[in-house]
């Protein structure tokens, strides 16, 4: 597999994955609308020993609507959102599909947090979809 590469808005922030995505999903929870200005963010989830950063990333750290104590991490100079991590899974990062340098390389393969979605959502069909999160 080739590496999947991405980074932040001004390229301060970079990073590699030498694996696939464990999953990708697209998330409505309260939290990430706040990070989408209003919409879904798209999330991939990876082991954290097979993802690599350089740059400088921002840490803010939350307890989310599941309970699981939040670190995300944002670029310091432009600002976008390109991680989180959770207390409960330190094994695994998550990375805004946003960044990818490449974003035809992944699609969401479920919606969750769908009971957090504004009325005018437009949720992903045939997919899973999941009123609170998935595990």
């Amino acid at each position: 597999m080739t590496e999947i590469t991405g980074g932040c808005l001004c390229g301060a922030v970079r990073y590699a994955a030498k694996a696939a995505p464990i999953t990708v999903r697209e998330c409505w929870c309260r939290d990430c609308q706040y990070w989408a200005a209003g919409s879904a963010t798209v999330n991939m989830v990876f082991e954290s020993d097979k993802v690599s950063f350089t740059g400088d990333l921002s840490q803010y750290d939350s307890k989310a609507a599941s309970g699981n104590q939040m670190h995300r991490g944002f670029c310091t100079k432009c600002g976008t959102a390109v991680t989180s991590a959770a207390d409960a899974r330190p094994h695994l990062i998550i990375i805004r599909a946003g960044t990818l340098d490449d974003t035809s390389l992944v699609k969401p393969e479920m919606v969750i947090w769908t009971s957090s979605a504004p009325g005018w959502a437009v949720l992903t069909p045939n997919i899973p979809h999941f009123e609170k999160g998935a595990t």
